[in-house]
């Protein structure tokens, strides 16, 4: 299993850090990738994986960052990309939900942002909330220049068609476990080869420990609802997909 997407430098972590890693590593995950929301997160990512060999991280500003993002930061941005322990560019994108960062700076950001990950060769790890016709805009003008991970997916049948047309992966968690979740019935009609799996923690606890922090070993819980909505493949099977998955987009180097 890797879990593909975990924020283990923010501070619900910060009394047993240690312990959560060990925890998730010992339950049989072979890979975590710790992402960037920002500057700060983002060097707290790179040291997180430089501390243990099989946490890789990722760089960016989080479009409820995306104010955050000036000419500096995009420079020392891109000066964090040639570490050897980054493997992409994220989190990144448009949240029209909340909007924390005006709109108009979200999409400046998150063009900023593309360019610098064309200009890198890295993948890129996409946020979008409540923007997928705006978002998905965007990345198409790109073609296939860009790789990447729509993380978080909660989009309809149609956008999901779109992000696979330009060869994005999917990424689910512990949402697909909720009771009224719409993905349930979508994941389906995926692809195995197009889905990744995370945890997004210490947010989106899948059930049955919904309500409490997230940690990255409880992504088994979410290979696990995919098994069940599948009937087709064991675990095994399907986790082996998911990792490959996860390794060829990120090009990680597991040892």
């Amino acid at each position: 299993m890797i879990d593909t997407h975990a924020h283990l430098d923010f501070p619900q972590y910060d009394k047993d850090r240690e312990k959560v890693i060990e925890d998730a590593f010992s339950s049989g995950l072979e890979a975590i990738i710790n992402i960037g929301v920002d500057l700060e997160s983002s060097k707290k990512s790179i040291r997180l994986a430089e501390k243990y060999k099989n946490i890789f991280a990722t760089v960016g500003f989080h479009p409820h960052d995306a104010s955050k993002l000036s000419p500096e930061n995009l420079k020392e941005l891109e000066k964090l990309t040639s570490h050897p322990r980054v493997v992409a560019i994220g989190e990144i994108g448009l949240d029209f939900y909340r909007n924390l960062s005006p709109r108009d700076l979200q999409i400046k950001a998150f063009k900023q942002q593309l360019e610098l990950a064309k200009n890198c060769n890295l993948p890129i790890v996409v946020h979008i909330r409540d923007a997928y016709k705006k978002a998905l805009e965007i990345l198409s003008s790109y073609g296939r220049d860009l790789k990447g991970v729509l993380h978080c997916f909660s989009g309809n049948e149609s956008e999901a068609k779109e992000g696979l047309k330009s060869e994005y992966y999917l990424s689910f968690n512990g949402t697909l476990t909720y009771k009224n979740s719409r993905s349930a019935e979508l994941i389906k009609k995926i692809p195995l080869s197009s889905i990744l799996v995370e945890t997004d923690c210490p947010y989106l606890t899948p059930e049955p420990f919904r309500g409490k922090r997230n940690e990255p070993k409880l992504v088994k819980l979410v290979v696990d609802k995919i098994v069940g909505l599948s009937g087709l493949h064991s675990f095994q099977e399907i986790d082996e997909v998911f990792t490959q998955n996860a390794k060829k987009l990120f090009k990680l180097d597991i040892k």
